[in-house]
Parts: structure tokens; sequence; C-alpha cells
């Protein structure tokens, strides 16, 4: 967390967490979603303003946190923007070829602890830095390492991952614990 957002942090404590203001799609872009855009319809349906400013970017991936109740959120200063998921609180990135180096949306390096095959055929990974899917740009590469054997996705329900994981899709008001 940047040193900014925990001076903010402890100079305003009580600031009122925000929901439903912000998501991340199934290819790590990010997207506001005021209010006309949310009462236009749920994301990933109305996906709203996808975010382009690399450096609005890199600060928010830079604050991108979960709490203990696996909701994924942003700290903007002192408030609490708490993010939609289409699919998994991080997009992986394959390299090309092996040993298939893993990293986040957020540039953050991973190693894989697990694979799994949702009923879409879409594939996941369990890292130590948390659970995410595989962008789509970047199945040929993830394939040739499960044909390879360097991974061994096990299949499971698109449903059951949340629980499983320890995530939640869409944060709401009330599920959120206090602290991070």
């Amino acid at each position: 967390m940047d040193e900014i957002v925990k001076a903010a942090l402890k100079k305003w404590p009580n600031v009122p967490h925000c929901y439903g203001w912000l998501a991340l799609d199934a290819r790590g872009q990010w997207y506001m979603r005021d209010e006309r855009i949310q009462a236009a319809g749920p994301f990933p349906r109305v996906k709203g303003s996808r975010i382009q400013h690399d450096k609005l970017l890199a600060f928010i991936e830079r604050n991108y946190l979960h709490d203990d109740a696996g909701c994924w959120f942003f700290q903007n200063g002192p408030q609490r923007v708490y993010v939609q998921l289409e699919a998994a609180p991080y997009v992986w990135r394959i390299g090309a070829s092996p040993p298939w180096p893993v990293t986040a949306h957020t540039g953050d390096e991973a190693h894989t602890e697990s694979a799994w095959l949702d009923e879409h055929g879409r594939l996941f990974l369990h890292t130590e830095l948390g659970f995410g899917i595989v962008h789509t740009l970047d199945m040929a590469s993830a394939a040739d390492a499960v044909e390879q054997g360097h991974w061994r996705p096990e299949a499971i329900a698109f449903g059951e991952l949340p629980r499983r994981f320890g995530y939640q899709l869409a944060p709401a008001q009330g599920a959120a614990s206090a602290r991070v």
C-alpha cells in the first residue's frame, strides 16, 4: 500500500466504503461504474467506462487488496472502494515457453500451486498471491503447459470457485469485514 494512502487512513479513519463503482473484467481491465451505469444493468453485462490512464491504473493496482471476508477492494486514500469481479481477483498472463512464468494483471509474479478448469473451458490458477483466471490471449501457452504436464487442471464448476478459494464476485455493503 502506498505511504500516502496509509497516511490518509490515519488522518480520516471513518470514511464510508464505496460499493459498485469499480469492476475488474476477466481480461484484467478496470471499469468505473457510475450510478447511471449501475442502473443500466449488472456487471459484466454492462461494464461502464474502461480506465485507461496509466498512472491511475498503477495506483489502483498498487493498492488492490482484500479483506477477511474475501472482498477485494482498491484503497483510495481513506476510502475503500470494493471491486466487482467478472471471474476472479487476479487475471494471469502466461509466458510463451517453459517454464511458463505467471504474472498478475497487477504486474506481480506468481508461482502456480494448482490449476482448475471450469465448465466453460476457462483455466484458473491458484498461486501464493491468490486465485485468478488465465487471460484469453494466453490460452495457447497455457495449453502447451498443460499438454507437457506442467499443470494438471482439475474440473470444477465456476459457481464453486468463490467459495473454495475465498473471494466474493460482488461485495455488498454489510458483507465486508472491517479490516484487512
